[in-house]
């Protein structure tokens, strides 16, 4: 099972064989490198049995999302309007967040990534922008949002997209974390979470998130495994709203390879409609995904 697992985190990409590894370092978590391919820069942790790769860039054309689990992020937009709030837990290269505070410049973003490593290659090859409302701090996701829940910190936009090359962090996929995830989620906000579709986990993180949150939307399109869970929102768009939202953003969102209209075909509301049994096992920190892995 935890071969399935790994599968499941490799992306399919126009990348050579005989790509040129242009920065290789050993950080505290991992072994980093940037390679390139033609136009294609990519950052990928070297593990053990396999390179995964986390975050890419066309070099002549930077906008240019390449992930599709990227893109589907965007869904969220679908939900929520006009983000002043961001944060994002879990850097790469930064491409959410550049794509974000373009989209919106008076947004303040705050990017938490607990490899300095990674924030440092992220600045040095992938264009990441930082300024005065756009940060980073190095520091574990779940520490960080404990902190901000004590000080009353909102969010209304929340986006979890932490990887440690494996799979989720499992102290980030509990029934605790979600609770405290939604404690500085603001009224009217959104929790967006990059997870997988074709995961063995898929069942028991799809209990967790409704315990916590309630109903909530998974974006899942036929190109890849990846899935965006969309939790935390008050009510589901009308048929209405989410065409006015399309019409709105849709031209914003062509230079990022965005197709807003075509998420909104692609948002599967769980009210009614549950793929997981009413008995599956709720995720928390004392019955992890490593747990799970080891009861099966």
């Amino acid at each position: 099972m935890f071969r399935i697992l790994m599968l499941c985190l490799i992306m399919t990409l126009p990348f050579s064989s005989l790509a040129e590894v242009i920065h290789k370092e050993r950080s505290l978590y991992r072994n980093i490198l940037v390679e390139k391919s033609g136009d294609l820069l990519c950052l990928k942790f070297n593990e053990k049995t396999r390179k995964s790769t986390q975050s890419c860039m066309y070099e002549s054309k930077p906008k240019k999302l390449v992930f599709n689990y990227t893109k589907m992020t965007f869904a969220s937009l679908l939900f929520i309007n006009d983000p002043q709030n961001v944060l994002i837990i879990g850097l790469g290269g930064g491409s959410l967040s550049n794509t974000i505070h373009e989209l919106y410049p008076s947004a303040h973003i705050e990017n938490v990534e607990i490899d300095p490593a990674v924030i440092k290659v992220a600045r040095d090859y992938f264009n990441f922008i930082e300024t005065d409302n756009v940060t980073s701090k190095v520091q574990d996701g779940r520490i960080f949002i404990k902190r901000a829940a004590l000080k009353k910190q909102k969010y209304d936009w929340i986006i979890l997209d932490a990887f440690n090359g494996d799979y989720i962090p499992e102290h980030l996929l509990t029934k605790e974390f979600f609770a405290e995830v939604k404690s500085v989620l603001a009224d009217g906000g959104i929790v967006a979470a990059n997870t997988f579709s074709s995961s063995k986990l898929y069942q028991h993180e799809s209990a967790t998130y409704f315990d916590v949150f309630g109903d909530f939307v998974n974006v899942v399109t036929d190109e890849n495994s990846n899935r965006i869970i969309l939790a935390g929102f008050e009510t589901m768009p009308s048929q209405k709203q989410l065409i006015e939202r399309v019409n709105k953003l849709a031209n914003k969102l062509i230079p990022y390879d965005v197709d807003l209209q075509l998420l909104s075909e692609h948002l599967f509301y769980t009210k009614g409609n549950q793929d997981w049994p009413a008995d599956t096992k709720v995720l928390t920190d004392q019955y992890s995904p490593a747990n799970l892995l080891n009861y099966q």
